[in-house]
């Protein structure tokens, strides 16, 4: 095995996600570059479009000779979604299709509107065996190879599963021409080697080094490309995740041994695209084969106790024995899913990890050498709704289903595929006395109210219509533009009929929620009344706060409920400037407790230089807080600042000068 080795890509590191395809394959199909993707001017062209229908962020133009265009244009020919460019000793244009016009296969592909049947796709198309073998006659198919190679580690092991390393090193870097014995020898020699040595990361930085003494490009392209070819494979549907690594679908066991009988073809590469193109057939199409997978997925099922009733479906034919298999697959990942789901109450750490990395835009926690985490900066929107979704599954108590909460789609691990679309709501979380429908965006510019502040707003006022419950809102972004607050701090919508409507919505930064969600679990209080002693506590001085105070009052408002249920005493001391609310009840060790009534302003541009305000309910009107709860704008004064608040205690009326006195460990407010 010392040949020079060569890297398969079943994807393109240009577009790592293989969930992407269908909606930019869809702006193609109904544009003006169908049969015309090639050349500077068209791929510059579909570029733009893809830019500008929000597929691709072409940040500041960076890309300007179309490179994004031709990634996906390989990605559309290599599943055989468009007709793929034939070189001249293969054969003739015209004898497989028009040249980038969509194929027959490619219909179908637009045409599959659920995740199964977008995976069956994927795994049609990558099925076929396209993949040039070194002898320059045989083509194979990488999906087919891996399956052989897990196949025998199974036969072996009694498992299937395949780690990072191990596809790294002998997975993407052989093919059929490598004998599958000697192959799988190498694996388990790694993977015995691996576990006896002390430092794993070192170990293999050493094992990628030798294996690529007979690679003539970087060495990190072992790990980077496997961490994308692992993740087109495992778009068939016949391969999860374990770890870092694959495992074969229990439930499409038998389909994974059909596929892995063939792994080499010596027909002509224009034989193969045909086969492509038109839509290649799978094992699942032959009756026989599709009756012993009905069959194999219904011990499976009742050995795992799940109840399912599939007789008012007729099994004549294998396509109407597939349509049953897919309905107890659709059953058995529901299943999957709750179980799931009552599991992220002990996952509330990696929650917390991943709100960190969206906070930050994007990246990469790694854990140790098996485990990590990962938010591509491409798909932000799609891991934000995932993450709220497991926060939510964390808190527990929901009375709907965890797939009755999303609105989006997941793959087979659970994984994010995109974001929800529109006409809904993110996620509806559905409490036994009340709901929380939580909206999410990681827009943060002045824009954010312009596409936000319409859709929460008609969300939660269709959603006050249809629970008999108290429905609350909660607008979650990584930060809250003051106009996206001000549109949420009257919360007016006008439902059919004219009915007027004063929604419930808090925007809070997903720092914020971060903040409170860490303080739930790290004292073991976590359930949703804690959630809307959180949303009603946010509300509560919305009527009589401007929109930057009442962003500073909700900030405020966090801190204090996460101290609170954390056990902490809330000295103000510890906090800077901070927002005193009208009305706040103070405790003072020697006075007892007391309310605020009033504050005292001095204001440059006033006579009178020093003014009293009342502030038992709410400043006057002609008066507003600015955000840093220290500083005042009044109408005809300008700006001011306060450096006193009136406080009636039982005995006394004292005026505490602000911030100082509020500083004092002698004082809390409640």
């Amino acid at each position: 095995m010392s040949e020079q080795i060569k890297i398969w890509l079943v994807g393109n590191t240009g577009l790592r996600n293989p969930n992407r395809i269908q909606e930019g394959f869809s702006v193609f199909a109904n544009s003006a570059f169908v049969g015309h993707l090639h050349g500077r001017e068209n791929e510059l062209g579909f570029m733009n479009l893809l830019d500008e229908k929000g597929i691709i962020q072409n940040e500041e133009g960076k890309d300007s000779s179309g490179s994004h265009a031709r990634k996906w244009r390989l990605m559309f020919a290599k599943n055989g979604l468009i007709y793929p460019q034939i070189q001249t000793k293969d054969g003739q244009q015209e004898e497989l299709g028009a040249l980038d016009d969509i194929t027959p296969f490619g219909r179908s592909f637009l045409k599959a509107d659920t995740y199964p049947a977008v995976q069956e796709c994927y795994l049609r198309a990558m099925s076929v065996e396209q993949f040039p073998m070194p002898d320059g006659t045989h083509y194979f198919s990488p999906l087919r190879w891996l399956l052989a190679i897990m196949l025998e580690l199974e036969k072996r092991t009694g498992v299937s599963e395949l780690s990072r390393i191990e596809f790294a090193l002998w997975g993407h870097t052989t093919n059929p021409s490598y004998n599958l014995d000697e192959v799988v020898d190498k694996i388990l020699d790694l993977r015995q080697r691996r576990a006896a040595a002390p430092a794993k990361r070192a170990f293999d930085r050493k094992e990628i080094a030798e294996r690529g003494e007979n690679y003539d490009k970087k060495a990190d392209n072992f790990l980077d490309y496997s961490d994308m070819n692992m993740r087109y494979l495992r778009i068939s549907g016949v391969l999860q995740r374990k770890g870092r690594g694959l495992m074969i679908v229990p439930a499409k066991h038998i389909l994974a041994e059909k596929l892995a009988k063939s792994t080499a073809s010596s027909a002509p590469i224009m034989e193969q695209y045909k086969l492509l193109c038109a839509g290649a057939p799978l094992p699942t199409d032959n009756l026989d084969v599709a009756k012993s997978l009905l069959d194999d997925l219904i011990r499976q099922m009742k050995e795992r106790h799940i109840l399912f009733d599939i007789s008012d479906l007729p099994l004549n034919t294998s396509a109407e024995i597939n349509i049953a298999r897919q309905r107890l697959e659709n059953i058995l990942s529901q299943t999957d899913e709750i179980q799931y789901a009552n599991d992220q109450c002990n996952q509330w750490e990696e929650i917390r990890d991943y709100m960190t990395l969206l906070i930050k835009g994007g990246g990469k926690l790694i854990y140790d050498e098996d485990n990590a985490i990962e938010v591509p900066r491409d798909e932000t929107p799609a891991y934000l709704e995932w993450t709220l979704w497991r926060a939510v599954l964390a808190i527990d108590h929901l009375v709907n289903k965890p797939y009755e909460v999303r609105g989006f789609k997941l793959d087979s691990d659970f994984m994010p595929v995109s974001a929800a679309g529109g006409g809904k709501g993110d996620l509806y979380c559905e409490f036994n006395d009340f709901t929380i429908l939580t909206e999410v965006t990681m827009s943060t510019s002045s824009r954010q109210e312009a596409m936000e502040g319409e859709p929460v707003r008609r969300h939660v006022s269709d959603a006050v219509l249809k629970y008999d419950k108290p429905v609350y809102g909660m607008f979650i972004a990584v930060r809250i533009d003051t106009n996206t607050a001000e549109t949420f701090r009257h919360g007016i919508w006008y439902a059919k009929g004219d009915v007027k409507q004063r929604l419930d919505i808090v925007p809070l930064t997903l720092g914020q929620f971060q903040k409170y969600f860490v303080a739930m679990f790290e004292s073991h209080k976590a359930n949703p009344e804690k959630l809307r002693e959180l949303i009603v506590g946010c509300e509560s001085r919305r009527d009589i706060l401007e929109a930057p105070a009442w962003k500073q009052y909700i900030d405020t408002t966090v801190y204090e409920k996460a101290s609170e249920i954390a056990g902490e005493t809330i000295a103000c001391k510890d906090l800077e400037e901070f927002l005193i609310p009208a009305g706040a009840i103070v405790k003072h060790e020697v006075f007892g407790e007391g309310q605020v009534v009033a504050l005292e302003a001095s204001f440059p541009d006033c006579p009178a230089k020093i003014i009293e305000l009342p502030y038992l309910r709410s400043l006057p009107d002609e008066v507003s807080f600015c955000p840093d709860g220290k500083s005042l704008l009044h109408d005809r004064f300008g700006e001011g600042t306060v450096y006193a608040y009136v406080i009636v205690f039982a005995q006394a009326v004292i005026k505490l000068s602000y911030p100082k006195a509020f500083k004092d460990s002698l004082l809390t407010i409640e």
